[in-house]
């Protein structure tokens, strides 16, 4: 009889044992408790902002860094409802975004869908603008020029991994002009005068 009670207390621990183990085991490995969430980011630059957005592109936090190096910076997602959410460090040439999920007190990080968006770079020298932006999805790049807030041209570019374009402006018209470049879902301005 002893024997019996033993073997029937040993499956029952054994079995106990394994509901727990598998019921650890449902949770992603790359989910956290959500009340401290650390973000981190190597080689910045002082300058660079860092921005914490909804899945509706809200910005829910916004800071500019004041120093260079490695940043790490720890936050508290507990008032955040459940949803989508990315942090964007935004440098000189490019957006390295992460994206997470706030769901039900725990946040999943989503690393193989962190990504890295190279901006445009927009110069002007004398009467020339040049724009020319890294794009391997293959995704246009829209340019309108602005002369006095009046569209003056506006052209799409697309179909190349280096995009590069010179637009030649008038020399004879002085004043203020805009370019406007929308690629990836954003819209990059520079301001400048003739």
């Amino acid at each position: 009889m002893k024997t019996i009670i033993k073997t029937i207390l040993v499956v029952t621990l054994m079995f106990g044992t394994l509901i727990s183990y598998a019921n650890d085991n449902t949770k992603p490995t790359n989910t956290v408790a959500v009340k401290r969430v650390k973000v981190e980011y190597k080689a910045v630059k002082k300058g660079n902002a860092l921005t914490i957005k909804n899945e509706y592109g809200i910005t829910i936090y916004k800071q500019v860094l004041q120093n260079s190096g490695n940043y790490a910076k720890t936050f508290d997602l507990t008032n955040l409802e459940d949803g989508l959410y990315t942090t964007e460090l935004e440098k000189d040439f490019e957006i390295i975004v992460k994206k997470l999920e706030v769901k039900d007190g725990f946040v999943t990080f989503y690393k193989n869908e962190n990504e890295t968006i190279f901006k445009p770079v927009i110069r002007t020298e004398g009467n020339l603008v040049l724009i020319s932006k890294i794009e391997f999805d293959n995704i246009p790049l829209n340019v309108t020029l602005y002369y006095n807030n009046n569209i003056i041209f506006s052209d799409k570019v697309n179909g190349e991994k280096v995009l590069n374009r010179v637009y030649k402006l008038s020399e004879t018209e002085k004043g203020a002009y805009k370019v406007v470049v929308n690629s990836d879902n954003r819209t990059y301005i520079k301001d400048f005068t003739i």
